[in-house]
């Protein structure tokens, strides 16, 4: 029988540091993560979905925005998310083609602009939590407070970032079509920097909105909906720490639900780094899915054959 694995990519993961932010960098990460995934594809039976972040990518847009405010018509946030969506879409693609004809593997890659349905009254629109952008000193997010009215948090030790609404996502509105493209044998980048957020109206129709869904509930939703055997989620880590960053820091070979929620309430997961992958795990086994992992992407493949990364089971 085929196995559907969904491989989703930090937004991070593209920007590793301040000296390495241009696209031929970004290029070259994704070729990165790309060479740790296709040798997977090597196994026919298995159907493979990449989706990715785009937090630091669509920081840079809003910053052009600004920086050409005078001359230039600003860019709304929807409309940033779907040009990293076509952007990173085809540096991904790009890479993975390269690679899988490097590998002699008679696979082709495919690109889904997504978008994601999410509530018009979800409370998230009245308490913007999702970080997006560069980090940030404090003294420079202070001031994007004060002259541009960001609303701005401390990440996870890391810096100081944007912060902007993330609704909980609803409905993966092109599912079929990435279904579809599965059946037909293509490996499919979908559901880019969680989709493009749209609400609807009475009538309907579907508008952009100002807001950001977290690409790891959206890839969460997308495994359920799929029907998907493993969702790995990676992170800049090979596995999962509880008290991080203490004395006594554990790295966790594998872990159930019970002990995840168990850890979550106990305050191990960051809001912004870990805890959203954790939560979007627990929501895919819930629903019906059979594994689970976070790692990075060089222990992806060590992972899924069991030697590898975090493991999380119902």
């Amino acid at each position: 029988m085929k196995k559907t694995v969904i491989v989703a990519l930090g937004g991070n993961l593209f920007v590793s540091d301040e000296t390495h932010q241009s696209v031929p960098d970004q290029y070259r990460a994704a070729e990165r993560a790309c060479a740790h995934i296709v040798p997977l594809l090597r196994d026919p039976e298995l159907r493979l979905v990449v989706t990715h972040g785009n937090g630091p990518q669509v920081g840079f847009i809003l910053r052009r925005s600004e920086l050409a405010a005078l001359e230039l018509h600003q860019v709304p946030l929807d409309a940033c998310v779907a040009d990293t969506q076509g952007a990173l879409g085809y540096q991904i693609e790009r890479a993975l083609r390269n690679e899988l004809r490097r590998h002699r593997l008679a696979r082709s890659p495919a690109a889904v602009v997504t978008l994601v349905l999410v509530d018009r009254d979800d409370p998230a629109f009245s308490h913007p939590t999702k970080p997006i952008g560069a980090f940030l000193s404090k003294e420079r997010a202070e001031e994007h407070r004060q002259k541009d009215g960001w609303d701005v948090v401390e990440d996870a030790g890391r810096g100081w970032r944007r912060v902007v609404a993330s609704p909980t996502p609803k409905a993966i509105l092109d599912l079929e079509a990435v279904r579809s493209l599965l059946d037909a044998g293509f490996v499919v980048v979908a559901a880019g920097g969680g989709g493009i957020a749209v609400v609807e109206d009475p009538s309907g129709d579907i508008f952009g909105a100002s807001a950001v869904v977290d690409k790891d509930l959206a890839s969460s939703l997308l495994a359920r909906q799929l029907g998907a055997d493993v969702l790995v989620i990676t992170t800049d880590v090979e596995k999962v720490c509880i008290d991080y960053g203490k004395p006594g820091q554990k790295a966790l070979d594998a872990m159930t639900v019970a002990e995840a929620k168990r850890y979550m309430a106990e305050g191990h997961f960051k809001p912004g780094s870990m805890l959203p992958k954790v939560q979007a795990i627990i929501e895919f086994l819930g629903g019906g899915g059979k594994q689970a992992i976070i790692t990075d992407p060089e222990h992806i493949a060590a992972a899924l054959e069991g030697s590898g990364g975090t493991r999380v089971t119902p």
